[in-house]
């Protein structure tokens, strides 16, 4: 059998499309830490940049935690809201 042999011009890969990925894995900022539990009481110190802009949650593609971490972090996220560590909705939302 016989390998074939392009024929045309080569299609070039572009930049920034829609197949295009990360070249790096995120990691875990917990399991790098050998974090044991994740505290609500720490609303301040680390828990604050698990949370966008308005409010919500970050998910798990665009933090990097593992499924594990991401589990207890919206737990003790969802405790500090209750707690009135956190708020529920961004300051510049709530003043509409």
């Amino acid at each position: 059998m016989q390998r074939r042999t392009e024929s045309g011009p080569r299609r070039e890969r572009r930049e920034g499309g829609r197949g295009e990925r990360s070249s790096r894995r995120k990691i875990c900022q917990f399991c790098h830490d050998h974090v044991r539990e994740i505290d609500y009481k720490d609303a301040n110190r680390f828990i604050k940049r698990y949370i966008s802009d308005r409010g919500k949650i970050e998910p798990r593609r665009k933090t990097g935690t593992c499924a594990k971490h991401q589990r207890s972090l919206s737990g003790a996220l969802k405790q500090a809201r209750f707690m009135a560590l956190l708020p529920y909705t961004a300051e510049h939302i709530r003043g509409m």
